[in-house]
């Protein structure tokens, strides 16, 4: 076999290969076959077909690149190295010097490169999310096709077309195997985004052996009952293959398009191609050099770049991309004098930033007994900001109703198949897909939320947690956060949910007490632009406490704060969040009552709390005072730092039960009587 050439696009093609075997060999780890296999349509994309500038990398109208089969990150390495893609500085700047230089290919996997095993956003510019888990990239993309028609919708103008990108996500068997992706591709075939392309890579191979394993359907007619242009390329080492295919998905203006390519892993290995031994191990030095003399490149030679490649990537991405900036940045300065309050909407989108009186709105609760669900409150919150946040969009899993999370204000509108300008999402239930959407949203610049039932973050964990690790301010808002639910019983009933979100690193978890410190939380967790936020809120109502009797709440931007205070040194703290923060605030007034000297902290955010420095702890959470005594509807695990090892815990210590609340929490002894007596009252 040989499929040696001196055509300089192959040439180009067989240098993404070879970079990639070299990088996985060396690091003695990694999967060298994946990018073997779909160099064709890496090169294809970059070289011949996408709206990309390597020399500004984060120009707002670019095509999105995303490398949904994550385990293959060494074709996104090796491409962005010889696309000549710039670096960029923690803030956005373009620096002199390439985004993966080759020493970070020749550390592949190792600490202190970008070149991880798997894509990881912002470590690199190029790089568009972080992808490994499979699913979650092309979940991403059908967010970032979203944005692009919101985007062109509500700022391009007849004189001014600012947005018109397109969205590329590059996907493996894996990936369609799970079922995030088959939600996310009901989502975008139902809403016709003709501006999405998903490459899918046929190799019929995963870690086990042949896909007939456990993977037999045709998925060109599942996608084609998804809603969605299917295309079939039969061989991928024929450029002009995908060159007619992806013209057909630009020519399809009423569906998003799925490319089904045929692939042979490990191409060019001619001993472990075509098999799984080429996916997920290196392929031994011997059969590198065996695939670099097919390629008819020098075999013992590593990393070599031949002459000529990094030039014809130059030569076309580079020229195109730059001749696309210089248009489009023209396009821009005319935009900003015609339009300019829609510009500064848009710079402000650019730059990461909230437009200016964005929490002017934000309303003050007065104070009542009865009081309200900080569900209720919580809807209210959110539109008073979104009104004043242009660019904040989102949605629930159907769930709008009960989460309150419908934005309602004039003009708000809904984003239905060609109504692309509202910013009421629908997501149906599917909420896996929708935490992975709202990432590709966030990632696009807009503020992303999305709404359910906090009980079902047990199907977005996966794509709560990829926010965090990629620090993306997206809002969660989760309804129904307790026992409190009530009549619908364990199934519905969150109680391990506050624990495993809290143990989530960077994702802070808001459970306010009242309407007030619902105020206070968004105002908050608006403001943390690198980090995203939990909402957590009740069905119940709970009283919306006096602020002249108890402390402000503006205390919430600390994570935790003294509510109630006593003279001297307290007897007891009593801490709580949520609806039990009440049952804190009773009990405090029994005890005191009874001589007792007592304080209560609030704690709606034990994330932020942690963050505060020694002293203020110290100062909320005196170290002499170890009687202390929480409350919360949930388990006990997150609270031990806080409390103690001599603390008490009123709570739940297992599964929920059917029945009004009132009753659920007196038939688990979480009531006024049980606080008092943990305080030893």
């Amino acid at each position: 076999m040989s499929v040696a050439s001196t055509d300089l696009e192959t040439l180009a093609v067989d240098t993404i290969r070879s970079l990639s075997m070299d990088a996985v060999q060396t690091a003695n780890s990694g999967h060298p076959g994946t990018p073997m296999a779909l160099a064709p349509i890496a090169y294809q994309l970059f070289n011949h077909t996408m709206q990309y500038d390597p020399a500004q990398p984060h120009w707002p109208n670019r095509d999105r690149f995303v490398l949904s089969c994550g385990h293959a990150s060494m074709l996104l390495y090796s491409t962005l190295h010889l696309a000549g893609v710039k670096a960029t500085d923690k803030d956005g700047k373009v620096l002199d010097e390439l985004s993966i230089k080759l020493e970070d290919i020749k550390n592949f996997r190792q600490i202190g490169s970008v070149c991880a095993g798997h894509p990881e956003y912002a470590e690199a510019a190029g790089i568009e999310t972080t992808t490994g888990p499979l699913g979650a990239g092309v979940s991403n993309s059908v967010g970032m096709a979203i944005s692009e028609k919101w985007l062109a919708e509500n700022y391009n103008t007849d004189d001014h077309k600012l947005f018109d990108y397109n969205v590329f996500a590059l996907c493996s068997d894996g990936d369609l195997m799970e079922g995030v992706a088959c939600e996310a591709a009901s989502v975008a075939g139902h809403l016709k985004l003709d501006n999405l392309c998903w490459l899918y890579d046929d190799n019929s191979i995963t870690i086990e052996g042949d896909t007939s394993l456990a993977f037999s359907e045709d998925v060109g007619k599942r996608f084609e009952g998804l809603g969605w242009n299917v295309v079939h390329v039969a061989d991928v080492n024929e450029l002009s293959n995908l060159a007619d295919a992806i013209e057909k998905f630009r020519s399809c203006t009423d569906k998003p398009t799925i490319i089904i390519c045929k692939t042979i892993i490990g191409w060019g290995a001619p001993n472990k191609q075509n098999t799984h031994g080429a996916h997920g191990a290196p392929l031994g030095w011997d059969e590198v050099e065996l695939a670099k003399k097919a390629y008819g490149f020098p075999p013992e030679e590593k990393f070599y770049i031949p002459d000529g490649v990094v030039e014809h990537f130059a030569n076309n991405l580079g020229q195109r991309g730059a001749a696309g900036y210089e248009k489009w940045n023209e396009t821009w300065s005319a935009y900003k004098s015609a339009n300019p309050e829609k510009a500064a909407e848009l710079q402000a989108i650019f730059d990461g930033k909230l437009p200016e009186g964005w929490d002017k709105d934000i309303p003050e609760f007065e104070a009542s007994e009865k009081g309200d669900a900080t569900r209720n409150s919580s809807g209210k919150v959110l539109n008073a900001i979104a009104k004043n946040v242009p660019f904040m969009i989102g949605g629930s899993a159907d769930l709008a109703p009960s989460n309150k999370s419908d934005l309602k204000f004039e003009g708000a509108g809904d984003f239905l198949p060609n109504q692309f300008g509202g910013r009421n999402l629908h997501f149906g239930i599917r909420e896996h897909a929708m935490a992975g959407i709202v990432n590709g949203i966030c990632l696009s610049g807009l503020r992303g939320y999305a709404a359910t039932f906090f009980v079902f973050t047990d199907y977005m964990r996966g794509a709560m947690r990829l926010s965090s690790i990629m620090h993306q301010p997206i809002l969660y808002i989760l309804t129904h956060d307790s026992i409190g639910v009530g009549e619908d019983g364990p199934t519905h009933q969150p109680v391990e949910h506050l624990s495993a979100c809290r143990a989530i690193p960077g994702l802070n978890v808001f459970r306010p007490g009242d309407a007030n410190e619902v105020a206070e939380c968004y105002r908050t967790a608006m403001q943390i632009t690198d980090h995203p936020a939990a909402m957590v809120l009740s069905r119940q109502n709970m009283a919306t406490l006096c602020r002249t009797k108890y402390a402000d709440a503006s205390g919430c931007s600390k994570g935790g704060y003294v509510l109630a205070d006593c003279e001297g040194t307290p007897d007891v703290i009593l801490m709580g969040s949520g609806s039990e923060l009440g049952l804190c605030v009773t009990a405090a007034e029994k005890l005191t009552a009874a001589g007792k000297k007592v304080r209560v902290v609030s704690m709606p955010c034990m994330d932020l709390f942690a963050e505060q420095s020694q002293a203020y702890r110290d100062q909320v959470l005196p170290p002499e005072v170890t009687n202390r005594v929480a409350v919360e509807a949930g388990l006990r695990m997150s609270w031990d730092r806080w409390i103690g090892l001599q603390g008490k815990f009123v709570g739940m210590s297992g599964y929920g039960a059917s029945g009004p609340y009132a009753e659920v929490y007196e038939h688990f002894g979480i009531n006024e009587d049980a606080v008092v007596a943990a305080a030893g009252g």
